[in-house]
């Protein structure tokens, strides 16, 4: 305004309302919430109450003796154990095949191909989970082409029982998995600054001892993500043990599925899928800790 002095027309800006600002993010937040709640929060609760009633004829009741079926039953306990084996397994040998791929497509793959190898590499799993565990069913079968193989340059002279065991549930589950932690691996590879390998070989580090003191630590939040992803993924899986492992080794998702599909014993299925759910959890949260303490350092 012409008259008020230049050092009084001080234009005035409004403060954004708190109320207006939490309805943006209700609005926002609102269908990730109610989404949740409706596929995950309800479900889980309505499995939970079912996991504490128990049929007495015509009646239902309260109880916990699904869950203390759990630990009384000594084939309930086995699937337990064969399931945190078999993915122990998977995941660290998962782990020792990730590891050295994913350093070959971020340190020796020139830049400009990096893309199209792990497009080459990704390209086989958009083949169908159930065909790729057929698929393995028949290259391990006994007229299958390992077999063939091994029978073909002498190695062995009967052909070896891979299919419907253990061993082919693990190396099933190793090629779903070792391509997603590689990812991760690759992901972390990618995101380290190279002066810090650069000040290592300047101050007289050899490539051996830069990469054991350097890479190798810095890359431990993308081992770690990759092998929690691997175990929450092959701890829960029913498709690749139905297919490879041939029932001949019982697993937690087999024995529920065998909970409802032979017995319609829902409340026992349902007691067992909230015990592998705590088994997860417990995993997570070991996970996220660890990972909280390395930041810290």
């Amino acid at each position: 305004m012409d008259g008020i002095p230049a050092a009084l027309n001080v234009t005035v800006v409004a403060k954004p309302s708190p109320s207006g600002g939490r309805t943006a993010a209700l609005v926002l937040l609102g269908p990730g919430l109610l989404w949740t709640v409706l596929f995950f929060v309800l479900p889980f609760l309505v499995m939970a109450a079912v996991s504490l009633t128990e049929r007495t004829g015509a009646e239902w009741g309260f109880s916990f003796v699904h869950y203390a079926d759990f630990f009384q039953r000594g084939p309930y306990l086995e699937a337990m154990l064969n399931s945190l084996e078999v993915t122990a397994i998977v995941t660290v040998v998962s782990i020792l095949l990730a590891y050295p791929f994913a350093f070959i497509l971020a340190e020796m793959v020139p830049e400009r191909w990096q893309r199209l190898a792990l497009i080459l590499a990704v390209l086989p799993f958009w083949t169908s989970y159930v065909v790729r565990s057929y698929a393995w069913l028949l290259v391990l079968a006994s007229n299958g082409v390992v077999n063939k193989s091994l029978m073909a340059t002498g190695l062995v002279d009967v052909p070896l029982d891979l299919a419907n065991t253990r061993t082919a549930t693990v190396i099933g589950f190793v090629h779903f998995f070792v391509m997603l932690t590689t990812l991760t691996i690759y992901a972390n590879l990618k995101q380290l600054p190279p002066n810090f390998r650069k000040a290592a070989a300047d101050l007289g580090a050899g490539p051996i001892r830069t990469f054991l003191h350097v890479t190798l630590p810095l890359t431990v939040p993308g081992v770690a993500v990759g092998a929690f992803l691997t175990f929450v993924l092959c701890i829960g899986d029913f498709v690749t043990p139905q297919i490879l492992g041939g029932n001949n080794e019982l697993l937690m998702p087999q024995l529920i599925m065998l909970q409802v599909g032979r017995r319609a014993d829902f409340g026992a299925a349902s007691a067992l899928s909230i015990i592998l759910m705590v088994v997860v959890t417990i995993a997570y949260v070991a996970s996220a800790r660890w990972l909280r303490l390395e930041r810290s350092r």
